[in-house]
């Protein structure tokens, strides 16, 4: 097939190029309307090619607009010669760790500023506590789907640092959800980890109907945090509970390297499914409690200062 122009395009492109404008209108309507526009999605260049950003992207800088990617996090193996060609476009990339910085860089990319997630900065709203929390000695316990999918024998682990955790210390374990939607709920996989360990009555589970800095309000309480969200793990972060990551991707690695200067407590999504690992790395955070805390005193206020540059670059 011929475009307007003369040139071959294939048919297939040219189907999908005006199903992704029938189906984001609503979005393209208003680009003669503002003069910037926010991708807010840090996780959106993660998950293979999205043609259909692509094509926004375009219809964006093709109307003469300004283009921001807002708190991204990219790792080399998300990167094609595609989605390159596209963060080019971008009039600035913030990247909200210093790894995808890094990446973006040696891909040619100069458009990139650092800053940090703006999670760092939100606040928490304190509900009351459940009766069967222990204050000063919970732990929280967050578990996601989404990691579930990518290692399927790091579902048995999780159940085995749960154990260990119940047969070595007296805390109670707050298993706690994040992200509540259809397909990826974190309390559909929680729900399983409460009933197989509720006999205990050291566990209990909280909600499924709670705004982000709600979560936040209870995990702002908890003494340690084990989390796979990422924003689970910066509200824990931000109020200085130590926390053991159980990462997939760059941004957990990025985020911990930027606070301790290497990845510390952070586990890859391979390691998540060897139970000694997992409890390896919880006693490694219960020894160094104390210190911890003093590390993450000493980091948050500046990680703090780091999200406010976000809106400075933008500004600029």
């Amino acid at each position: 097939m011929i475009d307007e122009r003369g040139e071959s395009i294939c048919f297939t492109d040219r189907f999908l190029k005006n199903k992704y404008l029938e189906r984001h209108h609503t979005i393209l309507k208003h680009i003669p309307n503002h003069d910037i526009f926010l991708s807010i999605g840090g996780d959106n260049y993660c998950y293979g090619e999205q043609p259909w950003i692509y094509e926004i992207d375009r219809n964006i800088k093709k109307a003469g607009k300004k283009l921001v990617l807002w708190g991204a996090s990219i790792g080399d193996e998300d990167l094609s010669t595609v989605k390159i060609n596209d963060l080019k476009t971008f009039d600035l990339i913030l990247a909200r760790e210093s790894m995808t910085l890094s990446i973006l860089e040696q891909h040619g990319l100069t458009n990139v500023k650092l800053c940090a997630d703006g999670a760092f900065t939100m606040d928490k709203e304190e509900l009351p506590l459940p009766i069967e929390w222990q204050v000063g000695n919970t732990v929280g316990f967050n578990f996601s789907p989404l990691v579930w999918n990518k290692n399927k024998a790091s579902h048995k682990a999780a159940f085995d640092l749960v154990q260990h955790i119940l047969d070595t210390t007296d805390m109670t374990i707050a298993f706690t959800p994040h992200v509540i939607e259809k397909g990826n709920d974190d309390y559909v996989v929680l729900e399983e980890f409460y009933t197989r360990f509720k006999h205990t009555k050291r566990v209990l589970l909280l909600p499924n109907d709670l705004n982000a800095i709600q979560y936040k309000g209870y995990i702002a309480r908890m003494r340690f945090f084990i989390g796979a969200r990422t924003h689970a793990t910066i509200a824990a972060y931000s109020r200085l509970i130590p926390t053991l990551v159980l990462g997939y991707s760059i941004k957990s690695k990025g985020i911990a390297k930027d606070i301790f200067g290497e990845e510390k407590l952070v586990l890859s999504i391979k390691e998540i499914s060897d139970s000694q690992k997992l409890i390896a790395k919880f006693e490694e955070m219960k020894s160094e409690e104390k210190e911890l805390i003093t590390l993450l005193s000493n980091r948050i206020p500046e990680i703090r200062k780091m999200s406010l540059k976000a809106a400075e670059y933008l500004f600029q």
